[in-house]
């Protein structure tokens, strides 16, 4: 599972420090300047943590730290970074949902071990995997497409979550057949699993007339593609 790390900051120096020493232990990082651009990074790629600058253009970090509770309830932890140092203020920034609260300045590897230990207590929450956009749970048996909920049936559900886990790979429809019904006998034909791809099709492409994400490779099976 993909652990990704929204880092929120105005300063791009602060910002390229931060991503640096979470690079070096071997996160996913994605970045953003403000909470707008936040907002549309977060929905793209469903982060596992964020660490978030209280002071923010547009939208502001307490703000931005509501938004995510709103929509993610467990499932995403906040670190929030703030040259506030008073306890009053850092007891406002645990109620208000973050999960830990560092202070400006800050030495890069106590943040690091901060990021650890948050993942160490919430990370079992945040099992999904992400490609563009779309995340699935498969912990919970939720399916996000951006901020959108997709009802999918258990068939659907199944062949959705082995195609994001293995992007960008061929798998024929035997292959196919044999991960959604392990102990079916020939009465499961190729057009039963043609089927569940059309109505999976129908559910998670967002504009229809855009390339598909799972594609037919003609003679060789079904692909979903991950960019």
């Amino acid at each position: 599972m993909e652990q990704t790390i929204l880092v929120v900051e105005d300063d791009q120096m602060i910002r390229h420090l931060i991503r640096l020493h979470l690079e070096k232990n071997q996160y996913d990082v994605i970045e953003a300047p403000d909470g707008e651009k936040a907002k549309e990074a977060f929905l793209e790629h469903h982060p596992c943590l964020v660490i978030l600058d209280l002071m923010l253009p547009k939208t502001s970090g307490e703000e931005f730290c509501q938004w995510v509770h709103e929509r993610e309830r467990n499932d995403v932890s906040v670190i929030m970074l703030s040259a506030k140092a008073r306890t009053d203020d850092k007891i406002a920034g645990l109620r208000m949902g973050a999960d830990d609260y560092v202070t400006k300045p800050f030495d890069p590897d106590e943040l690091m071990a901060h990021v650890e230990a948050v993942l160490r207590r919430t990370g079992q929450f945040c099992q999904k995997v992400v490609h563009d956009g779309l995340c699935i749970k498969p912990r919970k048996g939720e399916v996000l497409l951006y901020d959108k909920q997709l009802h999918l049936t258990k068939h659907e559900f199944n062949l959705l979550y082995y195609f994001m886990q293995h992007p960008d790979t061929v798998l024929d429809r035997e292959q196919l057949v044999n991960e959604l019904y392990p102990f079916a006998d020939n009465t499961v034909l190729d057009r039963t699993i043609d089927a569940h791809i059309k109505k999976l099709r129908e559910k998670i492409e967002e504009i229809p007339s855009e390339p598909k994400r799972i594609q037919t490779v003609r003679g060789m099976g079904y692909k979903f593609v991950s960019a």
